[in-house]
């Protein structure tokens, strides 16, 4: 069984390895100009989301190589409790309050909370903006291989997860393996969804 599990497994591995390289050609296609506008309407559409207004503390993140900037979402915001996350080479990811002058470079090219600032445990997270390469129309994600949302969103029972994308970037189908796990809803700049195969639309 072993045996004829792997190739399937080696098959999918390298489906996303080709579609990584293919996203970022399409994100960067985008241009400066797109990207930005398609992140404006992202942060409109979260921030009229009831959802989101009642959730008080927020995980989000800092864009790298071309990702959607939520900062605007951000500073229009400030009554919630913003988290960033903290990522360590061995895997783990810790996460603290989000503060505009106590951000350090981490080596993936991101900004990310200084060490030093309050770890916020990933139980008080009410709600979970989540950065990917693409999303599909279920919910699942094609990350960069390091699997630390994976980690997080599957520890995450009560927490609402919603992926972040351009439109561009959002598929019909992905392929996904074991450990992946797919986020309860998906915005891009066209507008924000429940995942069908999830929420039973």
């Amino acid at each position: 069984m072993i045996q004829s599990i792997k190739p399937i497994m080696d098959n999918i591995s390298e489906a996303k390895r080709l579609l990584r390289i293919q996203c970022r050609q399409t994100r960067l296609a985008m241009g400066d100009e797109a990207r930005n506008g398609a992140s404006q309407e992202i942060c409109r559409w979260i921030g009229s989301w009831s959802l989101f207004q009642q959730s008080r503390t927020v995980l989000t993140y800092t864009p790298m190589r071309g990702e959607a900037d939520l900062t605007s979402l951000m500073e229009n915001h400030p009554e919630k409790n913003w988290l960033l996350p903290r990522i360590l080479p061995d895997g783990c990811m810790f996460f603290h309050p989000y503060d505009a002058d106590r951000l350090v470079h981490h080596p993936y090219g991101m900004l990310e909370p200084a060490p030093e600032l309050p770890v916020v445990p990933a139980e008080g997270i009410e709600m979970a903006l989540v950065p990917g390469l693409a999303y599909d129309r279920q919910g699942w994600r094609l990350g960069y291989g390091g699997g630390y949302f994976d980690r997080f969103l599957a520890a995450a029972e009560n927490c609402t997860s919603l992926g972040v994308t351009y439109h561009a970037l959002l598929f019909d189908h992905l392929p996904h393996q074991e450990h992946d796990v797919p986020v309860q809803y998906v915005v891009t700049e066209a507008g924000l969804f429940h995942c069908p195969e999830l929420i039973g639309w």
